[in-house]
């Protein structure tokens, strides 16, 4: 099983997630974090320092999330490992709130 970071996390990026992550398996693109499945151990270390709420067990993970076990799976493999806080965008309140943002992802 594996954690699975959702649309919550595009525009806003948040990375309070990424330092309490003994393995490592973040990713960083453009305006969201990926998790790498294969790498996951499963802690639940990340889930409660996301500020959105955009992070998810894989067996807790809404219908309308699964897409995002083959995106974070794909992109992890892409993008670049990420393993220290960084500022969030200066717009990401702005963005904590908005639905359907998977047209927004920049890979």
């Amino acid at each position: 099983m594996t954690f699975v970071v959702t649309e919550k996390c595009i525009r806003c990026k948040y990375t309070d997630c990424v330092e309490v992550c003994p393995v490592d398996c973040f990713y960083e693109g453009p305006n969201f974090l990926a998790i790498n499945p294969n790498e996951c151990i499963d802690c639940a270390l990340c889930e409660p320092e996301c500020p959105v709420n955009a992070i998810y067990s894989e067996d807790d993970l809404p219908e309308k999330y699964k897409p995002f076990l083959e995106i974070n799976d794909r992109l992890s493999q892409a993008w670049p490992n990420i393993t220290h806080v960084k500022p969030a965008p200066a717009d990401a309140d702005d963005w904590k709130d908005v639905e359907d943002k998977l047209k927004l992802l920049e890979e």
